[in-house]
């Protein structure tokens, strides 16, 4: 997201493009670099909450902004997409952090899941299961059954 001429160049494209917020980037600046794209042309951008910088790394890698989400929303017309994977940095902390993004209006929730998380090359300690996956996918069904909103189930692509 601060890489302006990366973001001058995407804007050029006809392709989706996701818009991750920095770790000690505000909602300002997230949203500015979104207006890169969108100045070029491109209107197919997605801002992802991904975590910001907390002082107890001891326990958790960043702190995911739930509270950013419903600001983020009145502020843009953008889809906004939280990945608690990256945000926690810890899978025992994915299921309620899907749960609490979605409680809170986001609109898509991106979760690593490998079939073998401790031989990952790289994000291992955050990656679920495919059983623990579809175990999020029906604590979200209900907490979206409950809000009145619809989710899609695509759980079972790869």
């Amino acid at each position: 997201m601060q890489n302006f001429s990366l973001l001058r160049e995407v804007g050029k494209l006809n392709k989706p493009v996701m818009i991750k917020r920095g770790m000690s980037a505000t909602i300002d600046e997230w949203l500015l670099a979104a207006e890169y794209v969108l100045a070029g042309g491109n209107h197919q951008v997605m801002l992802c909450e991904r975590g910001i910088r907390t002082f107890d790394a001891k326990y958790t890698r960043n702190v995911i902004d739930l509270g950013a989400i419903p600001v983020v929303k009145f502020l843009t017309h953008l889809p906004v997409v939280v990945d608690p994977s990256h945000g926690s940095g810890r899978k025992e902390d994915v299921p309620g952090m899907s749960v609490a993004s979605l409680a809170v209006g986001a609109h898509s929730i991106l979760v690593d899941v490998h079939d073998d998380a401790e031989q990952a090359l790289c994000d291992g300690p955050q990656a679920l299961t495919p059983k623990d996956f579809t175990h999020i996918v029906e604590d979200c069904k209900r907490v979206a059954a409950a809000l009145g909103v619809s989710i899609m189930d695509n759980s079972h692509q790869k």
